[in-house]
């Protein structure tokens, strides 16, 4: 005979309201705010749940002139006239009241960027759940694209997860998976991976309310973190194979971009191809100077810009930036 524990008992007690009444009108808050939030929150909206609010950062100022603008999730949720909260701060009170007046019975949260406490989690009568882009229980953290594009991981996907207080670490309810192309950029992942992640959450939450879904435990020694990212990541260093640097410069693009010194300047590295070479140069020297920059590499290797940006212009081919900046073989880039 099993007996449950309290905390089992009322797992499997949502559980069961999961299955009988989740068509019935459920009350539902998003909680996103970046572009990658955009698709859930619309997939939510066309697949009849009753969004009764919307967390969102502030607006934060952009552009030149410093103009305060929306997040994107609020946008959207002003287009189809549902409340919009900005609150600054989740430990105060104040996010809680306002969700005593909305009473969600359930929370999605996507790259909302702020930490729920306890309190939140565990106020919806269904929980809290996360769209999260990453195979968890590897890259738990703030950039799980970026970091497994610099890894060079050859596959990645979106994990639909049941929140608790650990970072990343709740219950997986459903994932989908697709492959990492060789010369994908972080960006063009993550362009990808919002549209996945609508479509794990749509899935994985009609599964679960249709009781076919099971929670599984993460296995914590399999996971890694993958912290934000910052300008200290950028510099190449040509000592390293062609293939480890090639992935760090697409794992940095679009933000915060790799970078080289040529003739004592800094350039931005946007694009770039990886190959075996027989030369015996020095790591770091340029191997090739035709079209485009040819960079001896550690372990036999070769890496070539082909996209690149100097300081105070604009993203050129390399060609272009060489008609301009002559490279000779056996020049050193730093």
């Amino acid at each position: 005979m099993i007996i449950l524990t309290k905390s089992r008992r009322i797992k499997a007690a949502r559980r069961n309201d999961f299955r009988s009444d989740w068509r019935n009108n459920m009350r539902v808050v998003f909680m996103g705010t970046p572009e990658f939030a955009v698709p859930c929150l619309q997939r939510l909206i066309d697949d009849g749940y009753n969004v009764v609010g919307v967390f969102t950062q502030p607006d934060k100022p952009k552009g030149r002139g410093y103009q305060l603008a929306p997040p994107p999730v609020k946008l959207l949720a002003q287009k189809y006239e549902i409340p919009v909260f900005q609150p600054a701060k989740m430990r105060d009170g104040k996010a809680l009241g306002i969700l005593d007046d909305l009473k969600p019975e359930l929370i999605v949260v996507t790259a909302y960027g702020k930490i729920l406490p306890k309190e939140i989690l565990d106020f919806p009568k269904f929980g809290c759940v996360n769209v999260h882009a990453s195979l968890l229980p590897k890259y738990r953290g703030a950039a799980p694209i970026q970091w497994s594009v610099i890894n060079g991981e050859s596959k990645t996907g979106v994990t639909l997860m049941q929140m608790d207080v650990g970072l990343d670490t709740g219950d997986m309810l459903y994932k989908k998976e697709t492959e990492i192309r060789e010369n994908e950029t972080a960006g063009e992942l993550h362009d990808r991976l919002m549209f996945l992640g609508a479509e794990t959450m749509s899935e994985g939450l009609r599964l679960l309310f249709e009781g076919k879904i099971t929670p599984e435990k993460q296995n914590d020694e399999d996971s890694c973190y993958a912290p934000m990212l910052d300008k200290s990541l950028c510099a190449l260093d040509f000592s390293l194979e062609a293939k480890r640097l090639h992935d760090k410069v697409r794992g940095l693009c679009p933000w915060p971009v790799a970078t080289g010194k040529i003739h004592g300047k800094t350039v931005r590295i946007f694009k770039t191809v990886f190959s075996v070479t027989d030369s015996d140069a020095d790591c770091g020297t340029v191997i090739g100077a035709d079209r485009c920059i040819t960079i001896k590499c550690g372990g036999d290797t070769a890496l070539t810009i082909t996209e690149l940006q100097p300081e105070g212009k604009r993203r050129m081919a390399a060609g272009q930036y060489l008609a301009g900046h002559p490279l000779n073989v056996g020049d050193k880039i730093g």
